[in-house]
């Protein structure tokens, strides 16, 4: 009896400890403040529309571990602030921030970096890939890989032209150069993911090296062009000098170049006016 009884306590003890590793042990972590998950998955990236660049093909199926991304593109406000914990914009011979020319939305006044009135929620232009991936292990993240980048895009749709379908106006984003400038972040509607502004308002750095010919050649789990690891590249971003991926398009592109398939280069030292970022994150396992 004795021996039954102990049986029993026993089967509920594991059937208590089973209910609370399916209720919590699996459940993940809530998404950090101001980003979204973005699930684990295998999509088809890349175009083979004939009008499209010959770098967007071969179309090809990629498999991504999950991550966090930012909801919206670094803001001014967000920027000065790296800036002003770190008082310089500048570092490594790397200029991280072009705030000499009159397109910046950032001012050094007395020593504190702030954004001109108007401008605090807009995204951060001006700013180079050097600069970018500075303030992102400032907060403690990174930029995205481009496959990183194209999964998030998508939001969760397959073969489409843009974040929510195959056709365009200027109410869904900011592009062609019909507003004539950035626009505040979130001012347009997100795509499947909560992501904003994945198709126009500025192009977004990637961490990978540009590379033409890539998408022949790309791993199919987790690729990262020019670079053996993510983590080698975070530790030796500042003796990169090749040229880098831009994705998303911005205020001033046509409808074909704001494509989630879309992509462009720039060395890592441009400064452009329609150039900003966002950031990820890994996903603790």
């Amino acid at each position: 009896m004795k021996k039954d009884s102990a049986f029993i306590a026993f089967q509920i003890l594991l059937c208590v400890l089973v209910s609370v590793c399916i209720s919590g042990c699996d459940e993940p972590e809530a998404p950090p403040e101001g980003m979204v998950i973005i699930p684990a998955g295998k999509f088809e990236m890349g175009c083979n529309d004939a009008v499209a660049s010959s770098d967007e093909e071969p179309v090809h199926s990629v498999y991504v571990d999950a991550f966090y991304m930012d909801k919206y593109e670094v803001t001014n406000a967000q920027y000065a602030a790296f800036l002003t914990a770190e008082g310089k914009h500048a570092e490594a011979g790397h200029t991280w921030l072009d705030i000499g020319d009159g397109d910046a939305r950032i001012e050094r006044v007395e020593g504190v970096y702030r954004a001109k009135a108007g401008y605090e929620n807009h995204p951060v232009v001006e700013v180079s890939w050097y600069g970018a991936m500075a303030y992102a292990q400032w907060a403690g993240k990174r930029l995205p890989t481009e496959a990183e980048w194209e999964r998030a895009a998508r939001g969760g749709l397959a073969g489409r032209k843009y974040p929510w379908g195959d056709t365009i106006e200027p109410s869904q984003a900011n592009y062609k150069n019909h507003i004539g400038g950035t626009t505040a972040v979130g001012t347009h509607s997100p795509n499947g993911y909560g992501l904003y502004d994945m198709a126009g308002d500025v192009w977004e750095w990637c961490l990978d090296e540009y590379h033409s010919g890539f998408y022949a050649i790309s791993p199919s789990k987790n690729p990262l062009s020019g670079a053996p690891s993510v983590k080698w590249l975070l530790d030796n971003y500042t003796d990169v000098d090749s040229l880098r991926v831009l994705r998303g398009g911005s205020w001033y592109s046509s409808a074909q170049g704001v494509r989630v398939a879309a992509r462009i280069r720039g060395t890592p030292t441009s400064t452009v006016s329609n150039g900003g970022f966002r950031c990820v994150r890994a996903v603790t396992p």
